[in-house]
């Protein structure tokens, strides 16, 4: 469950750096809770190519996190926030953090 959140908060920061199709693989699979199954018979393409190209795009959204580090950077800034006192100032952090 965890490495799912984690894959999704990565598509959020980077999923548009994904062409169109690689975003409707994701999006079917993990926020539409397709199966390889319903995701191959709606995109007439094996389940086993469906599994291919999800891990493909896994690995796409893991490798920018490694170059880029939003989502690291992300998660080191809303704990910095959360140490905020000054509610005035947290929220005006939180409204342009991501």
């Amino acid at each position: 469950m965890k490495e799912r959140i984690y894959l999704i908060n990565l598509y959020d920061i980077y999923g548009t750096l994904l062409d169109e199709k690689k975003q409707k693989f994701f999006e079917y699979y993990y926020f539409d809770n397709l199966s390889l199954k319903e995701i191959s018979e709606n995109l007439d393409i094996s389940r086993n190519g469906v599994h291919k190209h999800l891990k493909n795009i896994e690995a796409k959204l893991k490798f920018y996190e490694s170059k880029l580090n939003f989502y690291e950077k992300k998660i080191k800034l809303n704990k910095i926030i959360s140490d905020i006192k000054d509610e005035n100032i947290k929220r005006k952090l939180e409204k342009i953090s991501w």
